[in-house]
């Protein structure tokens, strides 16, 4: 891969709950430590998180599916004040976009402001989606990394990378150091959805695919230690 000068960075929101509820702030804590460090090496690092810890809206046939993905949408807003106020409170600047307005809460994305941002040493939240139904988080990152000329997506998950089968129900499920993003679309993986995958393979936006709770995991995605997938675009 070509130096990276700029990153996307996917955090589930599932993966940021805490068992009992609410969040873990340890874990936010962590991920903001290893962000300073992207960002002291001169790395732009953006951040989309998901709202599954809030909400799934597509297993509820009860709610018409553009009121269910706005509320998701809000979910992602909610779970990026949160984890921003977090990154503040461990000495990081941070700044929250949105695709529409939303009151003096965030402001409104533009690739002008967000670059302003990245300039000032800020981390970036892009939250509320593409701002439209239909389009998952994947399309929202995937979106966000090609208007904003990012070098790769940073996939942050509960396993450490691409298998070619669930390693949790076969334990000998290959995992792949490296794999295409029309491999990842013809096999079915599953690593992003198929709209993202196009979007990230026709406009050659490469993935790295890790263990959330590796030690030093987003460091060392950046920094030649990397123990995970990259799929190529």
């Amino acid at each position: 891969m070509k130096d990276i000068k700029r990153v996307i960075l996917k955090l589930s929101g599932e993966a940021l709950a805490a068992k009992e509820g609410g969040y873990n702030d340890a874990l936010i804590e962590n991920i903001a430590g290893q962000v300073k460090q992207v960002i002291d090496k001169g790395i732009d690092v953006g951040v989309v998180i998901g709202g599954g810890n809030y909400w799934r809206g597509r297993s509820n046939n009860n709610i018409d599916r553009p009121k269910a993905d706005q509320i998701g949408m809000l979910a992602t807003i909610m779970n990026c004040i949160y984890v921003s106020e977090i990154f503040r409170s461990c000495g990081l600047k941070t700044n929250i976009l949105t695709p529409f307005e939303c009151g003096s809460m965030t402001k409104l994305f533009s690739k002008d402001r967000a670059n302003k941002y990245f300039e000032k040493g800020m981390v970036v939240f892009f939250a509320g989606g593409t701002g439209h139904p239909f389009f998952s988080t994947d399309t929202g990152i995937a979106l966000r990394a090609i208007e904003l000329d990012a070098d790769a997506i940073l996939l942050a998950k509960a396993i450490d990378g691409v298998y070619d089968s669930d390693p949790k129900i076969n334990p000998n499920a290959k995992k792949y150091d490296s794999i295409s993003i029309e491999e990842v679309v013809e096999k079915k993986l599953g690593v992003i959805d198929l709209t993202a995958s196009v979007m990230c393979m026709e406009n050659k936006v490469p993935l790295m695919i890790f263990g959330l709770e590796e030690e030093n995991s987003i460091v060392n995605a950046l920094t030649g230690k990397f123990n995970g997938t990259i799929v190529t675009a």
